[in-house]
């Protein structure tokens, strides 16, 4: 099975380690093994000026997913969105009443569909491709989030090259490392099987550090720095 799925993912942080804004949507064809992508396209955000509320991040997510499965044409597309997998072509006002999340959660939901049930209508209408709502449970996701994590640290370093410093906070469980001329990045958690993922980058002339989050456990803080 061919699966096209997408995650945002990465912080930029301040000096006191608080998340200023969210950084990268990645959107990556996954098949067989299913440990890494075969196709991975990024649209970055500016964390300056981002919707913390989980609008923006959805919304992206949806119409990168979509834009990358025109091209490649997947069996099924996979959302960030812990739902119950259900498809998104189908999210009328009752059927988001009848989820099993909190008021606020629905509310969300309610001004996303606006947007994404005609989307996931169309697209099924045209492709026969269903957009389905399913979450962290999806290797797929889990797959776009470290890609998420990886574009994150190459934004950091087009960053720090132009204001000399950058502190961001990857996604739960991974690691990045900066080598010659790529990013690899990988899962740290031992029950996925060994996930990864790999970007080429312009890397000369950059410093970095990477460590263990102090307030919040479970997540690496990338620091990149122009030396």
């Amino acid at each position: 099975m061919r699966i096209v799925a997408a995650d945002t993912g990465g912080a930029l942080l301040d000096e006191k380690y608080n998340p200023v804004g969210l950084i990268a949507t990645a959107a990556v064809l996954v098949e067989k093994p299913y440990r890494t992508a075969t196709l991975s396209v990024v649209k970055y955000a500016d964390p300056f000026n981002y919707d913390m509320s989980g609008r923006q991040a959805v919304r992206e997510e949806a119409f990168l997913a979509v834009e990358l499965a025109r091209k490649v044409k997947p069996d099924v597309i996979h959302l960030d969105s812990t739902i119950g997998g259900i498809e998104v072509r189908k999210l009328d006002e009752p059927t988001i009443d009848a989820l099993t999340i909190t008021d606020r959660g629905k509310e969300v939901w309610k001004d996303l569909a606006k947007d994404l049930q005609p989307l996931a209508k169309k697209f099924w209408d045209e492709m026969g491709i269903e957009i389905i709502a399913i979450g962290k449970s999806s290797v797929p996701v889990r797959i776009a989030e470290i890609y998420a994590g990886i574009y994150t640290a190459r934004w950091a370093i087009d960053y720090a090259r132009e204001n000399g410093k950058a502190i961001v906070g990857l996604p739960r469980y991974m690691t990045v490392e900066i080598r010659s001329g790529k990013i690899h990045g990988e899962s740290l958690d031992p029950r996925e099987g060994g996930l990864f993922g790999e970007i080429e980058a312009k890397t000369e002339g950059i410093g970095w550090e990477l460590y263990p989050n102090p307030f919040v456990r479970r997540f690496m803080v990338l620091e990149v720095w122009k030396e």
